[in-house]
């Protein structure tokens, strides 16, 4: 079992890794007032990820601090 979970982990790592080889070229992305961003689009999607991960969050600690008490 320890190795079919290894074996899983290496399989996703090596699936986003070639993922993210694929998606060098340069995207830009359009901010308000003019502003705009040119980076891989691999990094464009990371930090949406991220961004996404932050909100969520953010969004739940109020929660986890009334269970807390």
């Amino acid at each position: 079992m320890k190795y079919l979970l290894w074996l899983l982990k290496a399989a996703i790592f090596f699936t986003l890794f070639a993922f993210a080889l694929n998606n060098q070229q340069t995207a830009t992305v359009h901010f308000f007032f003019g502003t705009q961003w040119q980076a891989p689009l691999v990094l464009v999607v990371l930090a949406a990820f991220v961004g996404g991960l932050v909100a969520g969050v953010l969004v739940m600690v109020p929660r986890w601090w009334k269970q807390r008490s």
